[in-house]
């Protein structure tokens, strides 16, 4: 089967596609024929082995994983002994970042593990976008504990995980300003936000408003620069670690200042019921994957370089099919 390699950490380059065997499931697995997968952020900062803690988890010198690929969608082509939650011909959708390997034509998954069958009439592409922006967004809010009714700034409201956050804010009756370029604007107002402001134009720190949470899904900013922002009992999320890793001792901090301008950090969970949530939203027409374009496998290596500019628009996919 063709896959997407990388023997080694470094720039987009070191990815090459080539043929490799196809896997075998084990007991409780399902092998999937991959049909649509993407590049997202985890993937480009496994590949490039950044922050360099990574390597203690991904290999010291050289990455233990070769084949990427955190989300996929596809259809159930075989199982192992005693698989009974799906059968043959199942749609299925997931997510598999630590196991990863969905950046090739064929990929196996415990059945237990992050993945769902996909809904009635709703594509493969979308499918296969909607799961690490969408649990990353969730994880974030659930920690932050937002309430109907509250106001909420989110940074970077265009990508994979601020675009789920807007949707999913304007599910639970949050006020929301979203921070973007303007030409987007009426995007990300069709997607829930109550004002948009643009970041080209104007700077949101200037904002005379107090939000109840500040949630920077791109990680460019931090609590300092966000702190005025805040109401007295605000809180500020990340999708990153921040500057010289602040956000984790800082959030340390937030747990015993409760009732103050605190941090707190989310640790996603990543689960079946997370996946089948997803699921459930995406049938009822709730949250919808923003994908900025697609790509098919040979062209791989361009979605990791245009994925690290920075400049995408929800989700890059890439086909196998």
């Amino acid at each position: 089967m063709r896959a997407a390699v990388n023997l080694r950490y470094g720039p987009p380059d070191v990815v090459s596609v080539t043929e490799v065997p196809v896997p075998e499931p084990g007991d409780g697995e399902l092998l999937i024929r991959v049909d649509v997968t993407t590049v997202n952020r985890t993937d480009c900062a496994y590949r490039a082995a950044r922050p360099f803690f990574m390597r203690s988890f991904t290999g010291l010198r050289r990455p233990r994983r070769t084949i990427l690929g955190t989300e996929f969608a596809g259809e159930v082509v075989g199982l192992g002994e005693e698989v009974d939650r799906f059968a043959v011909g199942d749609l299925v959708f997931g997510y598999c970042e630590g196991r990863f390997g969905a950046h090739a034509e064929y990929a196996v998954a415990p059945q237990t593990s992050s993945v769902a069958t996909v809904p009635t009439g709703v594509p493969l592409t979308t499918a296969a976008a909607a799961t690490e922006g969408f649990h990353y967004a969730r994880s974030a809010l659930r920690r932050a504990g937002v309430a109907p009714g509250q106001h909420v700034l989110v940074i970077g409201a265009t990508g994979g995980i601020g675009s789920a956050a807007v949707q999913q804010l304007a599910a639970m009756g949050a006020n929301v300003t979203a921070v973007c370029a303007g030409e987007h604007a009426d995007l990300v107002l069709e997607l829930g936000a109550d004002r948009v402001v643009d970041y080209l134009t104007e700077d949101f720190r200037d904002l005379p408003q107090q939000f109840h949470l500040v949630f920077d899904a791109v990680g460019k900013s931090s609590f300092g620069r966000c702190r005025r922002l805040l109401r007295p009992d605000g809180v500020y999320v990340s999708s990153e670690l921040g500057p010289g890793w602040q956000n984790l001792p800082l959030s340390l901090v937030g747990t015993m200042r409760r009732g103050h301008r605190r941090v707190v950090f989310p640790f996603p969970e990543d689960n079946q019921s997370v996946v089948e949530e997803i699921r459930d939203h995406l049938a009822a027409g709730t949250f919808r994957p923003l994908i900025d374009r697609t790509y098919p496998l040979e062209d791989i290596v361009a979605a990791h370089r245009f994925v690290e500019t920075g400049q995408k628009i929800g989700n890059v996919v890439i086909t196998l099919s």
